[in-house]
């Protein structure tokens, strides 16, 4: 290994992944970025393989051929199950002496807070929370989706918008301003063409995510059944705070709860407005941050952490990034 590589940091994410190789006062000594990281599509060896070349550019940029620890922050690494698998096969790389593997939103909540102590809840294309505190104690939900109890993201906010929007247009609904900021996005004049351009493949299915800013600019516009889905994702980011908080005895102290992924990252107002008012009521002393820094910080400063680095390295690395 190189003469000061201590941290080997990835945050991968579905579209990219972020490597960065950290010495051990905290310097980053080398990066690179590589594509999404999808083992649920591809498989566990395949998803792996891909990393491998973001991770030896990476290397080679610090002058390393391994470090002391990899701190890996993965998504689709939803359950323990998965995060043991993953961990098995980011070892058998022998990039590190030690790895360790969590699910990438952990990445987001380290970034955003002090310490290792806190809740995130990150709301991109889906949703998920996760909590932690020093002594290692974790709160977090499965994130599967509907399947685990999950509502919100940004695919699943244009879903619902387009379920009013359509059922306005056609009569079973009540109306809504969806019926025509919707289609309208596209350049279309009715539901049924919105619909039939989904379905037909005239524009791509994972277009719909563009709608969620609709939707957010419909309901500030003063569509009620609009601002009555953001008012929901508000509901469902606290309850799932509170939750975590609750679970981790942090409930009634000075903690932060971190806010990431596009959806929050754009700062609505509106549902700004209601999880800041919500947060109020249910945990008084929380501290709500939205996260600017990029999750490969997140993903180093725990691996600092897992290696007991002195304060001065968390701070010139945060300072890097930040």
């Amino acid at each position: 290994m190189g003469l000061n590589a201590h941290v080997l940091a990835i945050d991968a994410g579905n579209s990219k992944t972020d490597v960065a190789v950290i010495g051990a006062d905290g310097t980053v000594l080398g990066s690179s970025r590589g594509g999404g990281f999808q083992p649920p599509a591809v498989g566990v060896d395949v998803a792996v393989d891909g990393l491998a070349d973001a991770v030896r550019r990476a290397l080679a940029s610090a002058g390393a051929d391994g470090v002391e620890h990899v701190s890996a922050c993965l998504a689709n690494a939803d359950l323990p199950v998965e995060e043991a698998e993953l961990t098995a096969a980011l070892g058998a790389r022998g990039w590190g002496r030690t790895v360790e593997v969590r699910n990438d939103t952990f990445a987001i909540l380290r970034a955003g807070a002090d310490g290792p102590r806190g809740v995130a809840v990150v709301c991109g294309a889906g949703i998920n929370c996760v909590g932690m505190r020093p002594d290692g104690a974790t709160a977090r939900f499965p994130a599967i989706g509907r399947m685990s109890g999950d509502w919100g993201g940004g695919s699943g906010l244009a879903e619902e918008a387009m379920w009013f929007a359509a059922r306005a247009e056609d009569g079973r609904g009540e109306p809504t301003g969806l019926a025509r900021t919707l289609p309208g996005h596209f350049g279309l004049d009715s539901m049924y063409a919105l619909i039939e351009a989904l379905h037909l493949g005239h524009i791509p299915y994972e277009r719909r995510h563009e709608l969620t800013p609709v939707l957010f600019s419909t309901g500030a516009a003063g569509d009620r059944i609009a601002r009555d889905l953001v008012d929901r994702l508000g509901d469902e980011v606290v309850a799932m705070a509170s939750v975590a908080l609750a679970r981790l005895g942090l409930l009634e102290e000075e903690v932060p709860v971190v806010l990431g992924g596009s959806v929050l990252a754009a700062r609505h107002p509106a549902l700004d407005s209601r999880i800041a008012g919500l947060l109020a009521v249910r945990a008084p002393k929380a501290q709500v941050r939205v996260v600017s820094a990029p999750p490969v910080l997140g993903a180093a400063l725990l691996g600092l952490d897992h290696t007991g680095a002195a304060p001065r390295a968390h701070n010139r690395l945060r300072a890097h990034y930040t």
